[in-house]
């Protein structure tokens, strides 16, 4: 933790990580970071204590660049760095859909690059980071990738190839069961409890499966089973999930999901 290490483009996601670092044991005084807007420039360093330089100032000072913008902003982040970045610096990127390609064209040739997608359940310290090495990454830098997004979650190892498949399911998840909830609430005001009651009720038995799918070991099937008794309640439910097709439009939607990202990063806005 001796490095620097600066965050390009500190919004929400940005600042989670941030966050995340300084109570992982990070100085804030090893930490830069960068915002378009001077006030939120000035927020940060109130905040946090860490230093808000320009792009150029952060690619010039900082060992490792987390590129943290929109997708949208990635190419003229870029074209701002590349006259000031090494190739002995470490870039992660945590833009949806940018292959570590893209990145490796506009910089310095050899520079290494690391692609991320953390989710935004990061800012709850209870993300997932799924991580992939460019052709110049080693181990050791993903080592450092993950001694970085481990302070906000957990962390996982995928091949690039498979990068669109996790944003699909891990990225887009936490929207899922956002949608999955508001569909149960308006199910308990139709079946007559009213809506804080009924919000309640189902979102703490969603953490309370989440945990026990966590920590039991178990395969979802046999969890699901052990509440499914003959002739209940549970399976006249799952009987009528099956009859609407829910686990094949959750495929579909998941599909669609991965179509879409590598359509991001193929360029295709």
């Amino acid at each position: 933790m001796t490095q620097t290490v600066a965050v390009l483009g500190t919004g929400k996601i940005g600042e989670a990580l941030l966050s995340g670092m300084i109570r992982a044991g990070w100085r804030p005084a090893s930490l830069l970071v960068t915002a378009r807007r001077t006030e939120r420039a000035e927020e940060l360093h109130a905040r946090y204590g860490v230093e808000a330089v320009s792009n150029a100032d952060a690619a010039k000072r900082a060992d490792t660049l987390i590129l943290a913008v929109k997708p949208q902003d990635m190419g003229r982040l870029l074209d701002e760095l590349a006259p000031h970045v090494a190739s002995d610096r470490l870039v992660i990127s945590a833009a949806a859909g940018i292959p570590t390609a893209f990145i490796e064209e506009r910089l310095t040739t050899g520079t290494p690059v690391v692609r991320v997608m953390p989710n935004t359940p990061v800012l709850v310290d209870e993300g997932m980071s799924v991580i992939s090495a460019g052709s110049h990454a080693t181990h050791e830098h993903l080592v450092h990738t993950e001694e970085i997004f481990g302070g906000v979650g957990k962390t996982l190892r995928v091949p690039e190839s498979q990068q669109d498949a996790a944003t699909a399911l891990s990225g887009s998840g936490p929207a899922y069961f956002y949608y999955l909830v508001e569909a149960m609430t308006d199910a308990g005001i139709l079946l007559g409890l009213p809506r804080a009651q009924a919000h309640d009720l189902i979102v703490q038995a969603a953490i309370g499966a989440a945990v026990m799918l966590r920590d039991s070991g178990e395969h979802p099937v046999k969890l699901r089973e052990a509440v499914t008794s003959p002739a209940g309640t549970t399976i006249s439910a799952i009987r009528e999930l099956e009859n609407h097709g829910v686990r094949a439009a959750l495929i579909a939607a998941l599909e669609a999901a991965r179509d879409r990202s590598r359509e991001l990063a193929s360029g295709q806005g």
